[in-house]
């Protein structure tokens, strides 16, 4: 049976600025969801899962429509809008700040809401986890997923998975232009590590084994291209299939057992670490640290079973300690890159450009020796015609017994520079007409 496993998530309000969704929220996307589960027949969903990471609520929905359905992403924008009544209602903050169109036109992406979504032929055990991010932006899982699919010192099924050890699919989009290539694993493993290098342009957008079967597929948009300033982090979200020819659930969890600097913080300025949090977890207050949760699920016939919470056990509490440490240490350096973005990254660039257009226009030209003028310029030649007997005088030669010093490129240069020095004195005439 073809499955589609469509996400969608999206920040339409948090508590007291942007930590969490309230529940009337909550509720109001859910009343809107649950409203489409198929009932005799009519209904749009399989099966549906309604969540938060941070300030930023997902909607997870299964159905029979395929990808880029625009019934299922309308379904998903009613909701949203929906959430966003409640939101101005309650006085909550940033009130439908990802909705940035006026009205739905078909498809949400490209509109605010960040989509995740794949077909696939579903498995007698399909098993799959999602990975919901808050306060950083799509690059941000570039390295785990370089772990996943590409880094056998982390995933050893890379090594024994005799479909994964063949190497996959790994399509990279450009997000500044909108563009995507697809590089083949392992032939084109140091193109991809080249991109990958700069997660704020290049980022994974899906990953297919040899024979086209869909394991991931992640978020990509970057609100600041779609609105034109600052409207919040881009807060990725994906969906990886897990298990029998992928990647198993525990190796695809541990590629993000090393918390990584990634793009986002508080007025997203900072590389800080990404720290896995548990499910429907708030932002934390210490400088918005950015979180990751994990969504692990079981489906049969498009009816989930779970989520099990992935960072829920005691070892990802050491996990998370590690994360804060390398918080603290790298927010310690305040302001100064590294820690801050560079300023083309900066999510704040319009107020970061008012502060340079201050220095700029303080900006002076450096004051260098000082230029003859014009005029100046053209006596030049004259006085040096007539400074010129000065500067040569005749030289004594050398002794006859001196001994001849040893020829080397040091003494042959000098030479050439002395050699004037040994012409024959001026005539008479010229030694006693003295400089003007």
């Amino acid at each position: 049976m073809k499955i589609t496993v469509t996400v969608i998530k999206a920040d339409v309000g948090g508590i007291g600025g942007h930590t969490r969704p309230s529940d009337g929220l909550l509720n109001a996307v859910k009343n809107v969801v649950r409203s489409q589960m198929i009932r005799n027949g009519k209904g749009l969903l399989i099966d549906s899962y309604i969540g938060y990471c941070g300030d930023d609520i997902h909607i997870v929905m299964t159905h029979t429509r395929g990808v880029d359905n625009k019934e299922i992403h309308q379904l998903a924008w009613k909701a949203f809008e929906a959430a966003t009544r409640v939101a101005k209602n309650e006085g909550l903050y940033g009130a439908g700040q990802d909705l940035l169109k006026d009205s739905f036109s078909g498809n949400v992406k490209g509109m605010g809401p960040g989509v995740a979504e794949m077909t696939f032929e579903e498995r007698p055990n399909e098993a799959f986890t999602i990975y919901a991010a808050d306060k950083t932006e799509p690059g941000a899982f570039n390295y785990p997923f370089y772990r996943m699919f590409v880094d056998t010192l982390s995933n050893t099924g890379l090594i024994v998975n005799k479909n994964l050890a063949s190497g996959v699919k790994i399509n990279v989009m450009d997000v500044e232009k909108g563009k995507v290539a697809q590089l083949m694993m392992w032939q084109d493993k140091p193109t991809l590590e080249a991109a990958l290098m700069y997660p704020g342009r290049y980022v994974v957008s899906s990953v297919y084994t040899r024979d086209n079967q869909p394991i991931l597929a992640a978020s990509t948009d970057r609100l600041h291209n779609i609105a034109g300033k600052y409207v919040g982090k881009d807060d990725p979200i994906c969906i990886i299939r897990t298990q029998k020819d992928f990647p198993a659930t525990e190796e695809v969890g541990s590629a993000f057992s090393n918390p990584h600097l990634v793009a986002g913080n508080t007025r997203g300025s900072h590389h800080v670490p990404l720290m896995p949090v548990k499910l429907n977890s708030p932002a934390s207050i210490n400088y918005a640290m950015p979180i990751v949760s994990a969504l692990v699920f079981s489906m049969h016939n498009g009816k989930l079973v779970g989520p099990v919470d992935g960072f829920a056990s005691a070892d990802w509490d050491y996990i998370r300690q590690i994360a804060v440490e390398r918080t603290i240490a790298i927010r310690s350096q305040g302001f100064v890159h590294p820690a801050t973005l560079v300023p083309d990254e900066l999510e704040y660039a319009e107020g970061y450009r008012a502060r340079m257009n201050v220095l700029w226009s303080k900006m002076r030209p450096i004051l260098g020796p000082k230029i003859q003028q014009p005029h100046m310029q053209k006596q030049q030649p004259q006085m040096q015609k007539q400074q010129k007997p000065q500067q040569v005088k005749a030289q004594p030669s050398a002794p006859k017994t001196a001994q001849k010093p040893q020829q080397t490129q040091t003494t042959k240069a000098i030479k050439k520079i002395k050699k004037p020095r040994q012409v024959k004195a001026p005539a008479p005439k010229t030694e006693e007409k003295k400089p003007q």
